[in-house]
């Protein structure tokens, strides 16, 4: 999770075997998030998540998914903002451990992943 300036909030690691949208919403939960911007791609498109959103009072920038029977409306122009949070990956996988994956264990991945963030608040 990221701010509207591309610097990192909070950082989970997950299995791979495990949807982003389910510890996405656990993530939200823990934020207070009225009269925010949630932006997010098509995978965090979920019923929970939006009833969540509506319910704390935040905007969903979220595009519907394909398989969805009427679209939910938000807003293009602000969904473009999202390039933020790619940026971030970018800054992030400059880093050659953190883009090869060398840690074998989660805990010494996600030290470094920490590490990279600060260096990008910092820069």
């Amino acid at each position: 999770m990221v701010d509207a300036l591309g610097n990192p909030l909070r950082l989970e690691l997950t299995g791979g075997e495990a949807h982003d949208s389910v510890h996405g919403y656990e993530m939200l939960k823990a934020m207070k998030l009225t009269m925010k911007q949630v932006l997010a791609d098509r995978a965090y498109d979920t019923n929970a998540i939006r009833a969540f959103l509506e319910e704390q009072r935040a905007i969903p920038v979220i595009p519907g998914k394909k398989n969805r029977r009427v679209p939910p409306k938000y807003d293009r122009d602000i969904y473009k903002e999202r390039h933020l949070v790619e940026c971030f990956f970018n800054k992030v996988k400059n880093y050659r451990r953190l883009a090869t994956r060398y840690d074998k264990l989660a805990c010494t991945f996600k030290a470094f992943l920490t590490l990279a963030s600060i260096l990008v608040w910092l820069a």
